[in-house]
């Protein structure tokens, strides 16, 4: 009788709770949505704040996405581990006194010490930074999707069983949080604006999850399994185990080199972050989904579509380098192939998924190989390639993962076939790139090859070798004088005729011909006829005391003449080590001026020289198509005005591929009441030949008068003042507003 009453006490709970199913879903989708939307937006927030203090580097965001994971891999073992110890219906009492502690944090904000000496290793201080100003509350944040899954698990509702669709619904939440960061959240508020916002979210949070630890606590205990109880699931082997961390760590490390790839060569900016951030978490939507219309079929013959076009658009960029492709393109292409490869991945690890008993532990071993690919990207690649070898790597391994045929067919040329035929492409490609000549378009005919390995698609080795014959093509680069990778970027010297052409990435930062007679003569952008030769024309007995924010080959020492001093500030120590060496540029080695090089971030640096030091300060650090917008902002051109003598002026190199940067330069001239003109400098077909370069200049100064020399050359214009945007400040900025999307 006692039993039957029990059973009869639990049937009527489960009615209860039965019929308030869609409500408990309801909350529990909400909990995990708002955790996992506050999980992506924190992490681009505060990868912003610390781009200042290291420089805008790119590198900021790869190393940031690995200690987010790392965190992550840390919130997931929490999860796993508390649940198996405390149970149910114990954990829930545990997990919100953790959720409280970060209260006491926030709102986020970096420590005054946020930049790294000059005897730092800049890796470890931004890890150690990110772990003080965004450790705690990361942490905290991310042990809740796993845990209210597992709760939801245990709530009675018919659902339970298979609780992995709220895995889907996270991810959602994560995706609408990053989209919402560059077009909602960056555009509109100030940093410190932001961080408010995220603590009363946060808040909300706490209150939801509050309310499904009520939810799972008032579950009868006849509804919950006990903690004791044998595991119905059978432990996971570990040759299982293996392969899921191993298939986790591919697409981690494709998007983390898709975000290096974009991030180095368009912009260091929250938007080229978010979207390949947001393509890999898609990715999970689709595949962890309680319904998909896409099969593994059709998403594997969408990997060779978006593989080839990868591989297309790099040859493009190898073989003609004067086609420059619109920036939109190369976000569509690289950020499709992204999203089709991880999704192919992703669909085998969710086809794969254990039962709910073991969810805690999957996510963990995701998260693992999810640590272990973006570590690989982000910190070993760079000290191990001198270029970004290891993005068309990670290509290349999960293209070995497409459903299909790998035995070899009987005989002994069809055994082979799948390594001779790419090996065929290669050698063929090498030897007709030798054969065309490299000036016109003719060597684009080569983009032949990408149909030759369109017909491997039905074989998964041979395609994938075959890709990877078409990336290694791309990225064997021209021989080089040096060869150099650093936390700020790949660095290379290459010799062109008579010419030393040096390279940050694809964007080229000099030039110097050592023909007889042409050595110390500035080229590309710094031509003596040019904007800033002309600057130099006008102005330059009085310019006793020079400052230039950015070295690169060091062409502007060749301006120097005897008793004046020009002082660089440069970030990167490869970048100063090449621009001294003789046997690269002679600029720097040859000055008349006396030249000195100070290694750190230039606006850093530049707060150490005494008041009034300089007649002319040169921001060159924006030809580069990753911009250091700390240096474009209302507070820094208060620093180099505070720098400046009386009558001095201050000229800014804006050449871009991908940004127009006169707005904003002319936003900050009208709130701190400065006049300038600006230049844009089409060289003639001669000069082009001779080494000239197409290049943008803007100079401005406190006195209007002090202008007149350039104004009565013809050839410089006012400065456009801005579209009435807000102007950039170290708290806002609006990389939207200033794209060139064609």
């Amino acid at each position: 009788m006692e039993a039957g009453s029990r059973n009869l006490a639990a049937a009527r709970a489960g009615a209860a709770i039965g019929g308030a199913g869609s409500l408990t879903l309801w909350l529990y989708g909400a909990a995990i949505f708002t955790g996992a939307s506050l999980v992506f937006v924190i992490q681009p927030m505060v990868a912003k704040m610390l781009l200042p203090s290291f420089g805008g580097t790119p590198a900021v965001w790869a190393i940031s996405l690995v200690f987010f994971q790392g965190v992550l891999l840390a919130g997931y073992s929490f999860a796993h581990v508390s649940i198996r110890l405390f149970g149910v219906r114990r954990q829930p009492f545990v997990q919100l006194v953790l959720l409280l502690l970060p209260l006491i944090a926030l709102p986020i904000g970096l420590p005054a010490n946020a930049a790294p000496g000059a005897g730092h290793d800049p890796n470890l201080w931004l890890l150690w930074v990110l772990a003080i100003a965004a450790g705690l509350p990361f942490f905290v944040i991310t042990t809740a999707s796993p845990v209210l899954q597992r709760w939801f698990s245990a709530s009675g509702h018919s659902a339970s069983r298979d609780p992995y669709f709220l895995y889907a619904a996270g991810n959602v939440g994560s995706l609408l949080g990053l989209l919402a960061y560059p077009t909602l959240i960056e555009p509109r508020l100030t940093l410190t604006e932001q961080a408010q916002m995220w603590t009363i979210a946060y808040a909300v949070f706490v209150v939801l999850a509050a309310l499904c630890a009520m939810r799972v606590l008032a579950t009868p205990a006849a509804l919950v399994p006990e903690r004791a109880a044998p595991v119905a699931a059978a432990p996971i082997a570990w040759r299982v185990k293996l392969r899921w961390i191993g298939m986790a760590a591919i697409p981690s490390a494709l998007m983390i080199g898709t975000s290096t790839y974009l991030s180095t060569d368009v912009a260091a900016v929250p938007l080229l972050w978010v979207i390949p951030l947001a393509l890999y978490l898609l990715s999970f939507v689709v595949a962890f989904g309680r319904r998909s219309r896409l099969s593994l079929e059709a998403i594997s013959r969408s990997t060779v579509a978006t593989s080839l076009a990868v591989a297309g658009a790099l040859l493009v960029i190898a073989l003609a380098p004067e086609l420059q492709l619109p920036i939109w393109l190369l976000v569509l292409v690289h950020g499709a192939n992204l999203f089709f490869i991880a999704l192919l991945v992703h669909r085998r690890l969710a086809t794969e998924r254990p039962p709910a008993e073991r969810l805690t532990e999957f996510y963990l071993l995701l998260s693992v190989g999810g640590v272990i690919g973006g570590a690989f990207s982000a910190l070993l690649a760079p000290q191990i390639f001198s270029t970004v070898a290891e993005y068309p790597l990670a290509i290349v391994l999960a293209l070995l993962l497409r459903p299909g045929p790998f035995r070899a067919r009987p005989g002994a040329l069809r055994r082979y076939a799948d390594i001779l035929l790419p090996f065929a492409v290669l050698v063929g490609i090498l030897a007709a790139a030798k054969a065309l000549p490299e000036d016109g378009n003719g060597r684009l005919a080569l983009l032949g090859a990408v149909g030759v390995v369109a017909l491997f698609a039905r074989r998964p080795m041979r395609f994938a070798l075959g890709v990877a014959a078409l990336l290694l093509i791309t990225a064997i680069p021209k021989a080089s004088l040096v060869s150099d990778r650093s936390f700020f970027g790949v660095m290379r010297v290459i010799q062109d005729g008579p010419r030393h052409v040096l390279f940050h990435g694809t964007t080229v930062h000099g030039v110097e011909s050592y023909a007889p007679g042409q050595l110390d003569v500035p080229l590309a952008y710094y031509t003596r006829p040019g904007p800033i030769g002309q600057v130099f024309a006008a102005y330059g007995p009085s310019f006793r005391r020079v400052a230039a924010v950015g070295l690169g080959s060091g062409a502007l020492a060749a301006y120097g003449r005897p008793g004046e001093r020009f002082t660089f500030y440069e970030i990167d120590p490869a970048m100063a080590r090449i621009a001294s060496d003789p046997r690269y540029f002679t600029f720097v080695h040859d000055s008349k001026a006396r030249v000195r090089i100070v290694i750190g971030d230039g606006r850093l640096e530049l707060m150490k020289a005494p008041p009034h030091s300089f007649d002319l300060i040169v921001l060159d650090a924006f030809s580069s198509d990753s911009v250091p917008v700390h240096l474009l902002t209302k507070e820094a051109g208060s620093l180099y005005l505070s720098k400046l003598r009386p009558g001095g002026l201050i000229a800014f190199h804006i050449s871009n591929r991908y940004f127009d940067l006169e707005p904003v330069i002319g936003g900050i001239a009208r709130s701190l009441h400065l006049v300038g003109l600006y230049q844009a400098h089409m060289p003639s077909a001669a000069a082009r030949s001779a080494g000239a370069a197409y290049s943008q200049w803007v100079v401005v100064s406190r006195d209007p008068g002090r202008l007149a020399p350039l104004i009565r050359s013809g050839k410089w214009q006012p400065l456009e003042e801005g579209s009435g945007d807000p102007v950039w400040t170290d708290q806002y900025s609006n990389i939207l507003s200033v794209i060139r999307w064609g």
